[in-house]
């Protein structure tokens, strides 16, 4: 029975359950590590969710790179 009450609320308000619980978490990394620390892991969680997508995709870690550094800069 509450199997069936939480599919049904996490089915309706999952949006709303999802960016709670993002803002608390994001607010307690400000709290314990400050707004540009936790800048910084917030952009290196989007890089690395970025890279591992694209190996997931079979991409070639090359052009991955090829992509992320300026010009000239490997090979």
């Amino acid at each position: 029975m509450h199997q069936k009450l939480l599919q049904e609320i996490w089915q309706q308000h999952s949006g709303k359950i999802l960016g709670a619980a993002i803002g608390f978490l994001l607010g307690i990394f400000i709290i314990t590590f400050g707004f540009i620390r936790t800048i910084f892991v917030l952009l290196c969680v989007i890089g690395g969710y970025v890279v591992g997508k694209r190996i997931d995709e079979k991409e070639d870690i090359m052009d991955i790179l090829d992509k992320l550094l300026p010009p000239g800069y490997h090979r």
